[in-house]
């Protein structure tokens, strides 16, 4: 596998020993809005997220220090008693994950996202625990929020997979896929697993992910990472042209599939990529690509048109 080769290539360069786990995970937890809660416990929730992040096996292979995947997770508590329940909160989740490319000092992005439907509920006396054959344990409101960091670990996962084969991250999108049609449930209180909550939630990324009429996106994030940017030391010309050329295909898949979430979610990470890699291109060949972004990226339409 092209991402073993890599990762081999950087054992070699740094010397550096086995080490199981997959991710290099950062917790922080913001509680502002909280009153009545001692501290200590959300000093115990951001240690057992890390604990729960960086502990646990998430694949099959093993990885060197050297090939965690850095990620960033931000908590932001927005409520408790949640539910009726004086341990339980409203909160949302901010997960950015990024990985390194070949032969430079840059970091690009893989995934930069917010989830805004969270509700969980945790006891500092309690681990967390989670079990891929049994998502959804005997308190809902306590198994969600291992559910959520679990779906989205293998979700960073795949998509590191992903940039460095083609569809290489396949088996851990099925077990986030697995995470949606098990997920806790209890009433209404718990949202953000079902299709007919709306069109932006977890349901729907691992679907359009998963799906093959996004089958295109997954194909330019493979030669976006591998044939683009980790071959722009030595072919800096050719792997801008290979990347800014899967515009089109994106823009296609964005005809047939307007505002999917999916999109919004590459975007959401990979804008600034882009708006760097189209202030390289000569200004009279520029106007394609910009039309391109503008089409498919609204939210970021203005930073586009000032590369004209």
């Amino acid at each position: 596998m092209l991402k073993k080769l890599f990762n081999i290539v950087c054992l070699l360069l740094f010397g550096l020993g086995v080490n199981a786990q997959e991710l290099n995970c950062k917790v922080t937890i913001t509680h502002d809005k909280i009153t009545g809660v001692d501290n200590e416990v959300f000093l115990s929730m951001q240690r057992a997220v890390i604990e729960f992040m960086n502990a646990r096996k998430w694949t099959t292979d093993d990885f060197t220090t050297s090939e965690k995947i850095d990620c960033n997770i931000f908590i932001n508590l927005t409520g408790n008693k949640a539910g009726g329940d004086i341990d339980a909160y409203n909160a949302t989740i901010s997960m950015q994950a990024s990985r390194p490319v070949y032969n430079s000092g840059y970091i690009t992005a893989l995934v930069n996202y917010v989830d805004r439907d969270v509700i969980f509920k945790y006891n500092q006396f309690n681990p967390l625990s989670f079990d891929d054959n049994r998502v959804s344990g005997a308190e809902p409101l306590m198994s969600n929020l291992t559910a959520i960091l679990a779906y989205y670990a293998y979700i960073i996962v795949a998509l590191d997979y992903d940039s460095f084969s083609p569809d290489g991250g396949n088996n851990y999108l099925k077990k986030a896929q697995n995470i949606v049609n098990n997920a806790p449930e209890q009433n209404k209180t718990i949202s953000g697993w079902k299709a007919v909550e709306g069109t932006r939630n977890r349901y729907w990324l691992v679907d359009q992910l998963l799906n093959p009429r996004f089958h295109d996106m997954r194909g330019v994030w493979y030669t976006m990472h591998r044939e683009g940017l980790d071959s722009m030391y030595t072919k800096p010309i050719d792997s801008r042209n290979r990347i800014l050329g899967g515009l089109k295909k994106l823009s296609q898949l964005n005809k047939e599939n307007p505002s999917s979430m999916l999109l919004q979610f590459f975007f959401a990470a990979k804008s600034e990529e882009f708006i760097h890699l189209v202030a390289q291109v000569p200004k009279p060949e520029r106007a394609p690509y910009i039309t391109y972004l503008i089409s498919m990226d609204v939210p970021n339409a203005a930073k586009y048109t000032a590369l004209r």
